[in-house]
């Protein structure tokens, strides 16, 4: 190994003030099978999923005898556009992961895909979301003798796989997966196979994609659309696929459910030239928008979107109402890590940081002011004062979603319930603390409507995994329910090398 520098590593303790009103999800996830050019699209593939996941990212690849892996902190730009770093990727499979961490600290040992050598052989995996009973598992193996190196729930599902008494590598993971609970979209690489797999509910995305005669895998539509790859379909909820030379295999392992997709999806996390459940994300993000003025309706001089996610919204919004739209605030998009914890001299001006008003345009105006929604509350006051300094006259602030009450298990980094604005205010009291005008959310029913459910929300049995707005959980959260998540895990500062 080539001399390298150390790097302490460290958790990082997100700043509240500046970045703790937004939802973030775990991460991202991409394989192909079969090509002689795999590990670099794989990087390509990440640098489209790259939104989903800012943190850490990582390849490992094989020649169908040995297996590489190079993992890195920070953006995927970042390392895997280095030629010294991608030379020392080889082989025609490869598999890899952009993170965001809401199970276990931002370290190096945590980034995935992680490797193991197993009975069957070496085996690499890369997982998309949360499992709400991986801290409940985790002491148990622990007491059956596991020593875990990294304090991802990934990791679990590795143990869990070593520990199988089935044969076949596949069957293992089939078997692992009979004990887990929660959200997760899977893909790992053996020797000789890719293997990909999606929760019995569906709730985080996957999708099967083809470059001539190489399979591929991927958590969005885009990742596909990058490399010049076909669309296939998307992975069933529940189902097991196994690509090898002599094709693809499907596998339906577990008790059919009715699928049930993070609804957030829709709302936030896809990009907006994402395909999800055979619908346009950008489309359906106008939809809500329309839904939104149909149900919260204002006269005003013109609407303005908190860029960027509010911005389809706000086009949806602007064209049922009637109103001028117009890029009132401009976002920097050029602010970095640098920024997470700032001196406290500059947080008062951290949404600058981000956004500015632009108060030729909106000074002395009735504004529409559209977000996708509101989580602590911090950034949306800092943003309706903003614009009360740059001279708007009203402020009428509009949500293209319903209250975020309840914490997520899944995969979406949510604060506690009791730090979630809307579970400790009704929309009176936000509006007040908020300081605009008046301040209305898209209704439940309004936004399974604009997803092309006519009768709304099936009570009995949802379409969507919708939680933070309605507490229904589809699964068990053990961990929660026996105060797992309260629990500390045992950290070891150290300090690790990363070649450059």
């Amino acid at each position: 190994m080539n001399e390298s520098k150390p790097i302490t590593h460290q958790p990082i303790t997100k700043n509240i003030q500046l970045f703790g009103d937004e939802l973030r999800e775990e991460c991202g996830v991409f394989g192909i099978f079969g090509h002689a050019d795999a590990p670099t699209l794989t990087a390509l593939g990440l640098q489209a999923l790259q939104h989903r996941g800012q943190e850490a990212a990582g390849i490992v690849s094989s020649d169908g005898k040995q297996f590489f892996a190079e993992r890195r902190m920070g953006l995927v730009s970042d390392s895997f556009t280095k030629p010294s770093v991608m030379k020392r990727l080889s082989g025609n499979n490869a598999i890899g992961h952009v993170r965001y961490s809401t199970t276990g600290e931002t370290v190096l040992r945590n980034v995935q895909p992680l490797f193991a050598d197993l009975a069957a052989g070496g085996f690499a995996l890369a997982h998309n979301g949360n499992l709400t009973n991986a801290l409940t598992l985790r002491k148990k193996l622990e007491k059956a003798g596991a020593i875990f190196q990294s304090t991802s729930d990934t990791e679990t599902i590795l143990h869990l796989i070593a520990r199988s008494q089935k044969q076949s590598t596949v069957d293992r993971i089939i078997d692992a997966l009979f004990e887990v609970e929660g959200a997760y979209a899977l893909i790992g690489i053996a020797n000789d196979k890719l293997i990909g797999v999606r929760d019995p509910l569906g709730i985080r995305p996957l999708v099967l994609g083809k470059l001539n005669e190489s399979y591929i895998l991927a958590s969005e539509t885009c990742a596909l659309d990058i490399i010049g790859a076909k669309f296939i379909r998307e992975i069933k909820n529940g189902e097991v696929v196994v690509i090898t030379k002599d094709g693809l295999e499907s596998y339906m392992p577990f008790p059919k459910k009715p699928e049930r997709p993070c609804i957030f999806e829709y709302i936030y996390f896809a990009r907006p030239d994402s395909i999800v459940g055979g619908k346009s994300i950008y489309e359906c993000r106008k939809v809500f928008g329309r839904e939104l003025s149909k149900e919260s309706h204002i006269d005003a001089d013109m609407v303005i979107p908190v860029p960027d996610s509010g911005v389809p919204s706000a086009i949806g919004y602007a064209e049922q109402a009637g109103i001028p739209f117009e890029l009132g605030i401009t976002r920097n998009h050029y602010v970095g890590r640098t920024f997470i914890q700032p001196k406290q001299s500059i947080r008062s001006f951290s949404v600058r940081l981000k956004h500015n008003a632009n108060p030729t345009l909106v000074a002395g105006k009735k504004i529409v002011l559209i977000d996708d929604s509101i989580v602590r509350g911090t950034t949306s006051l800092k943003i309706v004062r903003m614009m009360r300094d740059a001279g708007a006259k009203e402020i009428h602030f509009r949500v293209s979603s319903p209250p975020i009450t309840h914490s997520d298990f899944y995969g979406i980094d949510t604060p506690s319930r009791d730090q979630l604005l809307a579970s400790e205010k009704n929309v009176a009291e936000m509006c007040e603390y908020l300081g605009a005008d008046s301040l209305a959310f898209l209704s439940i029913e309004g936004i399974y409507r604009a997803l092309g459910h006519k009768d709304g929300r099936n009570a009995d049995c949802p379409q969507y995994t919708d939680h933070c707005f309605t507490g229904d959980y589809p699964t068990d959260l053990e961990d929660e329910a026996g105060g797992e998540l309260n629990s500390q895990l045992s950290f070891l500062s150290i300090s690790e090398s990363q070649d450059q």
